[in-house]
């Protein structure tokens, strides 16, 4: 007898038919797939295991522990599979023998994954055919949630016009609303869009950050180290919202700390301008200026002097004298910012520290710079020109940044006043 004509076990033609199964949706096979399911050859909401390196199918809720092989497959019905493909009519085929359409075997619902794929199509399918709006994957994301890339804007768009809660927070340990996923991920056209429909732009997550706060932090691409205009953008939007530019977290933190650890001068200047406090102390009693000093010298991109610059003309607090040497530590690749430092005082003197701050080939590089700190910050008094600098600048405070441009007098010396670097201090 030949073994072709061997009858098949049950369980070998049910796997047999979950096979043609998953590869009608993975080929778009709509026509063998309605014919599958018109045979009632297998369950609509059949769940597969299939390959999810990029996790768009699977959200695990926070602090679980998993193993390494649950990151690399993932649970998924027809429904997931016909959005993760982009395959509408498999996903219309699905919907019409009544698929389950906000099941969610690994943690999203087939709306979470159309979110994620910027699938515009698959959003309104769904949507249409009654999809949740506003249920929460396993993580405790809504589908807005998912609306992380410019790609994905008009599926946002799509599910606030249907009605999705724009001020809905994540149901996990951060709280966030849709606004703080549009600010950390900088899409202005979304944070705009939110904001006109309802979206309190000072709103808190649960570590009482704002939009505001989160959009200047993520500013700066730490794996890149540079600064992102998308993400200027939103602040400044934000702040013409009026946004509360000294909002404080449960660090005490306000979006000036974050920027100034960032030393980020865009956003510094456009914060300051805004009525930021440069004052302002954390948890740890730091203001924005020792954040300033904290990360000079592992932020390649940035220009700290001109961080120091605006801060000082705001009504910073000056370094402790006793602690200038640290100024020296971090900025001693960048005299400019060293200038500006030092020309804030009325006069400091030099210690040994000071010397020892310095690597040997950043003196030869720096010399004449460095010569002349040294020389200007011995026993003699600075010049009459630069002490009558201090003297208007202490008169007038925080103000200087306003005050100086409107004065009569030259360019130059209004710069002067200003803390302009030179490349020399006299």
């Amino acid at each position: 007898m030949d073994s072709t004509d061997l009858p098949v076990s049950a369980p070998a033609a049910a796997k047999l038919v979950k096979r043609n199964f998953l590869e009608a949706l993975k080929s778009n096979d709509f026509g063998k797939l309605k014919a599958i399911l018109i045979q009632r050859q297998i369950d609509v909401d059949t769940v597969f295991e299939v390959e999810d390196q990029n996790m768009v199918l699977a959200s695990y809720k926070q602090g679980y522990w998993l193993p390494s092989y649950k990151l690399k497959s993932s649970w998924a019905t027809g429904l997931h599979l016909s959005v993760l493909f982009g395959h509408v009519e498999c996903l219309l085929v699905l919907l019409d023998h009544n698929a389950t359409i906000n099941c969610r075997p690994n943690g999203k619902t087939p709306l979470h994954v159309a979110c994620e794929m910027a699938n515009l199509d698959c959003v309104k399918i769904l949507c249409d055919h009654g999809a949740k709006l506003n249920s929460y994957s396993l993580s405790g994301h809504t589908a807005l949630h998912f609306c992380t890339t410019p790609s994905s804007i008009l599926c946002a768009k799509q599910l606030v016009w249907r009605g999705a809660n724009v001020n809905m927070k994540t149901n996990n340990q951060d709280e966030e609303t849709p606004l703080h996923t549009a600010a950390h991920f900088g899409l202005s056209e979304l944070v705009a869009f939110y904001v006109e429909h309802g979206a309190v732009v000072d709103s808190v997550n649960a570590h009482m950050e704002t939009p505001l706060a989160i959009a200047t932090y993520w500013a700066l691409r730490f794996k890149e180290q540079e600064y992102s205009p998308e993400h200027h953008l939103v602040c400044r939007m934000l702040l013409d919202y009026h946004a509360e530019v000294n909002a404080r977290d449960d660090d005490f933190k306000s979006p000036l700390h974050k920027a100034a650890w960032n030393c980020d001068h865009v956003l510094m200047h456009m914060m300051l301008e805004a009525g930021a406090e440069a004052n302002l102390m954390d948890i740890n009693g730091c203001a924005a200026i020792q954040y300033v000093l904290k990360v000079t010298s592992v932020r390649p991109a940035a220009q700290p002097e001109i961080c120091y610059q605006l801060l000082l003309n705001h009504g910073a607090a000056r370094i402790y004298p006793p602690q200038f040497h640290k100024v020296i530590q971090a900025c001693h690749s960048c005299p400019k910012a060293i200038e500006v430092v030092v020309n804030a005082y009325e006069h400091i003197k030099w210690n040994v520290k000071w010397k020892r701050a310095i690597p040997d080939d950043d003196l030869e590089r720096y010399w004449d710079f460095y010569h002349s700190l040294f020389t200007v910050c011995s026993n003699s008094p600075r010049t009459l020109m630069h002490l009558s600098r201090c003297a208007i600048r202490r008169t007038l405070h925080n103000r200087c940044h306003r005050v100086i441009p409107l004065l009569s007098l030259p360019l130059s010396l209004k710069k002067y006043l200003l803390l302009e670097p030179e490349g020399i201090i006299y």
